[in-house]
């Protein structure tokens, strides 16, 4: 579903190293936890994979798609949920949805029924006639969760999606990954929380100063240590690496 091939990204004319030679395959059906300290390179490689930049070297694949040969199309293949609350503010949210809709080509019908699922899912359905500059921080992540499902795209990008989420949102996406799952989609999301990556993710990378240090199922991860909590084996590998 989504692969990348010795991908690497620098800053400042070459003198920071963002990514550094990123090789992973994430396969279909599984959702994936991209986890690292600030500054590792989880959303430079996310920004990556979603097109809107540019990797100095490698390759990347979507849903069978090159994102620089048919980025159209490898586009078309994701929902994505940025680390940031950039939207078309002077918009209502049912205007912003239905836009969304337009870029994928929902069909009416049933971006009527999922727009209204969502909606009332998040309950954020009273504020969809409303301006988006008047939504708080938590209903902008609502509605920015939303869009991105709206599409229902094979691979859904989440960058700290529960940020900003009451504990009830919260539980109602983490169900809506594990369906999308079940369904033979993938999920490729990063977190800075712990325990939800260790009792939600199939598998898990963990990223330190650009390059991928780990990759595997928190029992491949554990190795012989079976009692280990991903919190301490993140800590171990990290401060090894650092």
């Amino acid at each position: 579903m989504l692969k990348l091939t010795n991908v690497s990204k620098s800053y400042a004319g070459g003198k920071v190293r963002a990514v550094d030679d990123i090789t992973l395959h994430v396969k279909r059906g599984e959702i994936f936890g991209f986890i690292g300290p600030n500054g590792a390179g989880k959303t430079t490689t996310i920004k990556m994979i979603c097109g809107i930049l540019q990797p100095d070297s490698g390759s990347i694949e979507i849903n069978g798609f090159d994102v620089r040969r048919d980025p159209i199309q490898a586009k078309k293949s994701i929902g994505y949920v940025p680390d940031n609350h950039e939207v078309y503010e002077r918009l209502t949210g049912l205007e912003y949805l239905n836009f969304i809709g337009d870029i994928y080509g929902v069909e009416s019908s049933v971006r009527k029924e999922r727009v209204s699922k969502y909606l009332e899912m998040f309950e954020i359905a009273d504020a969809a006639g409303e301006r988006i500059k008047s939504y708080s921080h938590g209903m902008k992540q609502k509605l920015m969760i939303t869009a991105a499902l709206l599409p229902q795209p094979p691979l859904w990008i989440l960058d700290e999606p529960l940020t900003g989420l009451d504990p009830r949102s919260s539980m109602l996406l983490k169900e809506e990954m594990r369906k999308h799952c079940e369904a033979g989609f993938t999920v490729f999301f990063s977190t800075h929380i712990l325990e939800v990556a260790e009792r939600l993710c199939d598998r898990i990378g963990i990223i330190q100063n650009g390059k991928l240090i780990a990759v595997g199922s928190l029992d491949e991860l554990r190795g012989q240590k079976s009692n280990e909590t991903l919190e301490k084996i993140f800590f171990e590998l990290t401060e090894s690496e650092g």
